[in-house]
């Protein structure tokens, strides 16, 4: 038997609703053609989680496993599969379905995350699950379950709107990312540390810029300071004066603030707009070439160069509070709260399960 979280359907307005989280059990899955058995160990809790308890995410399944971050164990192999070697190897699932290898645009036209989706049944909260062999990469040796949980969709997410995205991933480049403390902010800075670039961030928390700049972050400023990008400007290198790129999920004013420190063709990747669905684009953006440029999730290939990067360069996800028990439900609404509110710096994690299989 396997033991599925999943959310209960309640009477209520987007937005105002809050869906209870709900366990029940169903049968043990079997693998079928160039199919894997993955029993998981953990799973990690993304905003989109948050957005589908409150009604304000598209295509809600209120049957299908929750959490589109996970990795496990290769339990079983499917016949005629072509990775039997994954046997017994610990894995991380990608979250996304139907995007292969175009650098442009995924090659399905859509391409939905996993977890509490009506597009796909598959979802990390739950003991196992069943996917294509294609739909799976070896965890790198140094992390742990719980930062291989931590990693796929905001890794993948992050990898985009850096490497594929900015031209800027290299030694000496000069990056703002904005709203350090997220997921895909925090690897962001990781990836941009590890590739030599210079790294800035900002944050309505000090606390936050200070582990920041602990993890590598040559400096930081308040976007809660009218004058922030004043400020910035002054720390940046006197022999490169400038931004070569911004890396954002807030919107809002960013354009307004970044123009006046992006060289010119400097490049702007928005990977989300938490402040309003709306942003302005100035006139002396277009005078100054500026780019904006819109990105989400990634494809496989990209999946697959993350993984090898993180592993190349023994990157650890940043990871904020874990829970332990799948069934825990008051300490996994806690993550919620702690999610909602903002306290988190870095990843949210329930462990499933130990090395040992779980005991139902």
């Amino acid at each position: 038997m396997s033991r599925v979280l999943h959310i209960k359907k309640v009477d209520g307005k987007p937005g105002e609703v809050y869906y209870p989280l709900q366990i029940k059990t169903v049968d043990k899955p079997t693998p079928g053609e160039n199919e894997l058995l993955v029993r998981l160990t953990a799973a990690a809790l993304n905003h989109r989680d948050l957005f589908i308890r409150h009604h304000q995410y598209p295509a809600i399944s209120f049957s299908a496993p929750m959490l589109a971050d996970g990795c496990g164990v290769v339990e079983a192999v499917g016949p005629s599969s072509t990775r039997r070697d994954l046997q017994g190897k610990r894995v991380v699932l990608t979250p996304m379905r139907g995007w292969e290898s175009d650098p442009e645009t995924p090659e399905s036209g859509m391409v939905p995350v996993t977890g509490s989706t009506t597009l796909t049944d598959v979802g990390c909260a739950q003991d196992y699950v069943v996917v294509h062999e294609s739909e799976v990469e070896l965890m790198p040796q140094h992390l742990s379950p719980v930062e291989g949980a931590a990693l796929p969709l905001c890794g993948l997410t992050g990898w985009r709107a850096l490497v594929t995205k900015t031209n800027a991933a290299a030694p000496g480049k000069n990056i703002l990312v904005t709203g350090i403390g997220g997921g895909v902010a925090l690897n962001i800075l990781q990836f941009g540390v590890a590739f030599g670039a210079n790294v800035y961030v900002t944050s309505g928390d000090q606390a936050k810029i200070d582990k920041a700049k602990a993890m590598g972050a040559k400096g930081g400023v308040s976007y809660k300071d009218k004058d922030w990008e004043k400020q910035l400007k002054a720390i940046l290198p006197s022999d490169r004066p400038y931004l070569d790129a911004v890396v954002d999920g807030a919107g809002g004013e960013v354009v307004a603030k970044s123009v006046k420190l992006l060289k010119a063709g400097g490049i702007i990747s928005q990977y989300g707009m938490t402040v309003g669905p709306k942003m302005n684009w100035l006139m002396s953006a277009v005078l100054n070439n500026i780019e904006l440029r819109g990105t989400t999730m990634g494809s496989k290939r990209e999946f697959r160069d993350m993984i090898a990067f993180v592993g190349q360069h023994g990157i650890k996800p940043v990871v904020s509070q874990t829970v332990k028990g799948l069934d825990n439900l008051e300490g996994i609404d806690g993550l919620f709260a702690d999610m909602e509110a903002g306290k988190q710096f870095g990843k949210l994690v329930v462990e499933i399960a130990t090395d040992a299989s779980p005991k139902l």
